[in-house]
């Protein structure tokens, strides 16, 4: 029904889940700084914190806060860093 994934020595945890408009993840990061990579769109929206986020191709870093979402292409990475504890949830399409 669920499946958990852990990354970076467990500062990031998520839940993976099926909607009806397919896969989903909801998860926590812990204060770091990381690097993913992408193998579908994501479609990434902040619960609760803040994420300050550099997507491919681009110079600046940019925040987000809680109810905004950023957009990162597939087959890509980006960074992020992350001063309190944040959660969000991601939409893989």
């Amino acid at each position: 029904m669920f499946d958990t994934n852990e990354y970076f020595d467990g500062k990031v945890k998520s839940i993976a889940y099926e909607t009806s408009e397919g896969p989903a993840t909801i998860g926590v990061m812990a204060p770091g700084d990381y690097e993913f990579g992408t193998s579908k769109k994501e479609f990434m929206t902040v619960v609760s914190g803040k994420l300050v986020v550099l997507l491919p191709n681009e110079d600046e870093w940019k925040e987000y806060g809680p109810n905004e979402t950023f957009i990162v292409d597939p087959n890509v990475k980006f960074k992020v860093k992350v001063e309190a504890n944040t959660s969000y949830i991601c939409l893989y399409r």
